[in-house]
């Protein structure tokens, strides 16, 4: 008997068939693989991080504020027909009306926000910005107190951005020694969701 006979146990019998379904198997998971690589790639490229703003408001003007150049636009078209009859009526309410519109629109274009997502947290107020280490003591100013705030007791070194139609101010005071500005002051409807965004306590003026 020869030893070196092959016994069933010493093979493996693979067709060529076999072998072909297991190369496209590795084949089709490695295109899988690197599909769902790619996909994840691209949502992180455009991904907008979750806490981006950790506040954001806009100091729009509130309604009644723009009774006052709707009506002198319109009084003033009038008296344009008054002064050249020769003009088309409609013509002076066109060019007029829509400066109007866009002298409101620009006042309501005041952002306050608190962005996180940036390398250096900081609170922007229009186009001003102020890193949130150099921020000390902050205070709410109420609708009752702001006059005595805005009168007498104001810096004029100091940065303000008021709106009459908003009632509450926030003040906080700087600590950045390279800025000659020893406070800012800005107008908000939410003064305490400002305050959360900004990791301090709520004081309020008294």
């Amino acid at each position: 008997m020869n030893d070196d006979a092959t016994t069933p146990e010493d093979t493996t019998d693979e067709s060529p068939s076999d072998s072909a379904e297991a190369g496209v198997t590795a084949e089709t998971a490695e295109a899988h693989v690197t599909a769902e690589t790619a996909e994840a790639e691209t949502r992180a490229a455009f991904a907008v991080p979750e806490r981006a703003h950790a506040y954001s408001e806009r100091l729009y003007a509130a309604w009644w504020l723009w009774l006052m150049p709707t009506a002198g636009a319109i009084l003033l078209a009038s008296s344009v027909n008054i002064g050249y009859p020769d003009l088309p009526a409609w013509l002076p309410y066109v060019v007029l009306l829509p400066v109007a519109v866009i002298i409101m629109l620009s006042v309501g274009r005041t952002n306050v926000m608190v962005v996180t997502s940036a390398d250096e947290p900081e609170l922007r107020v229009g186009q001003a910005r102020l890193p949130l280490r150099f921020i000390g003591a902050v205070e709410i100013i109420d609708k009752e107190h702001k006059q005595a705030v805005l009168g007498p007791e104001f810096d004029p070194a100091a940065f303000l951005v008021h709106r009459a139609s908003i009632g509450p101010l926030v003040q906080l005071e700087l600590t950045d020694p390279a800025d000659n500005t020893p406070y800012w002051v800005f107008s908000t409807r939410h003064p305490e969701r400002v305050l959360g965004a900004l990791g301090v306590g709520v004081t309020t003026s008294e």
